[in-house]
Formats: structure tokens, sequence, C-alpha cells
């Protein structure tokens, strides 16, 4: 049967994802379209359910919607909303093992910000992403739809800034922050396992945080400019230390 309206109960559920608070409760989220989707799949992601505008192929999903053009442009956050839609469990990592190339972030509040961010990270091979603090939510639909898939292949981890502090102190390899104050410019050598710790959008890294790394480094900028976009930055040293690791 073909689900006409909006308010069936399991469209009305859907739609309640939009909101942090249910997202939490249920500890699900919504991704949509074709390409996104299919990333997911190739990464062995299995969703809860698939809402779709005419057949589609079969998923090893418990539960298939198929629904009207009309009540596909209510779920979606999208303008031009596409044939398919899903519902998934999210996934958080433990801890961050101590290998490779990780990103801390402390309070990232733009989540547009945030799915770039995870979009790069998951380009540059990073082995994960740390979410300290209030930071806003990876898996609202504005980031997911940001990281362009990339939400189901990096590992997230979600710490208050006093256990990053933590991890900072027991990490075997470089724990890199940016600053202003940076006694080297970030294009350097960096060994892995290196943990880069950025700061919020804001006020860049708080004090206590920055006290915690190894080292602070500097993005170069001429006169008169004393900040970058979290996610320009964020691509920055990402980037950088892979090069140097190579």
């Amino acid at each position: 049967m073909i689900i006409a309206s909006a308010q069936n109960p399991a469209i009305k559920a859907i739609r309640a994802l939009a909101e942090k608070k249910y997202r939490q409760e249920t500890g699900l989220f919504v991704a949509e379209g074709e390409k996104v989707l299919a990333r997911a799949r190739s990464l062995g992601w299995v969703p809860e359910t698939l809402v779709t505008i005419g057949a589609t192929e079969p998923w090893g999903t418990a539960r298939v919607l198929e629904v009207t053009p009309d009540v596909m442009a209510a779920l979606s956050a999208q303008n031009n909303p596409p044939p398919l839609l899903a519902v998934f469990s999210q996934k958080w990592q433990d801890t961050a093992h101590a290998r490779g190339l990780w990103l801390a972030l402390e309070e990232v509040r733009d989540p547009g910000n945030l799915g770039t961010i995870i979009r790069t990270a998951d380009a540059a091979g990073a082995a994960g992403v740390i979410l300290a603090g209030q930071s806003c939510d990876p898996y609202g639909q504005e980031c997911v739809r940001a990281t362009m898939g990339s939400i189901f292949a990096m590992p997230l981890l979600r710490l208050p800034v006093t256990e990053l502090i933590g991890l900072c102190r027991s990490w075997p390899g470089e724990i890199v922050g940016t600053h202003l104050l940076g006694a080297e410019d970030y294009r350097r050598v960096y060994r892995q396992p290196t943990l880069l710790v950025m700061g919020s959008e804001g006020r860049g890294l708080s004090p206590e945080l920055a006290a915690a790394c190894s080292l602070l480094v500097r993005i170069p900028m001429r006169d008169g400019i004393d900040s970058l976009n979290l996610a320009v930055a964020s691509g920055l040293m990402l980037f950088e230390a892979r090069r140097l690791t190579e």
C-alpha cells in the first residue's frame, strides 16, 4: 500500500527525527538521496526503515515504506526531495585507539561546518573524529547532508572536555592544537599517532585544552585577519598531516 498522508503514524515518527530530542531518545537518524545511501550500503549499513517513491531493490531492512511524492516532500530536508530516504541507528565509538590520525573538535556549533569537516576527515583518511563538550549533533539532517555519505565511514566519539584533556595526557604520540599564539607553522612533519585538536568557531581552543596539547601551531594569515572558518582550518591541518606522513 502506498502511503499518501503525512499524518500516517510511521511517517510522523520519521518526521520527528528532525528534532534532536527524538534522535537522542530513539538513537535513530535520517539520511536521504541515492548517492548517500549507496555509500551507506557499500559500507555495510542496513537501515531500520527504507522510504521510497516507487519500487526499489531490497536492502535487507525489516520495513520498506512506499510513499507519494508529497509525503516524501514532507519527510525530506531538501528543496528537491530524492526518491529514497532511510532511517538508521546511530553508531558511536567507545574509545579512540591510538593509531593513525584523529581529529578532536571542541564545542563545534555549526552543523554545516561539522558535516564538511567529517567529509574532509574521511577524504584525508583520518581514523576518527572526537566531539568534545557541547558540540552540535552530527546526526542532524543538515550535518548528515553536508557529509555527503561520510557520516557512514567516519568513526565518531563523544566526550566531555575534561575527558578529552585526560585522553591528551595519555596519548602516546603528538597532540597538536591550532592557536594564534602557536610556536610553529602548521606546515611541519607530523608523526603518527597524531591527535589534532581544533577549537570552536567563536573562541578557538579553551586555555585548558590548549595547555593539554604537546604542541601549538599556527596557520599563517595576512595582517588584519585573525581566524579562518573552522572547516577550512581543519581541512588544512588534516591534509598537511596526511601529506607529511605518507
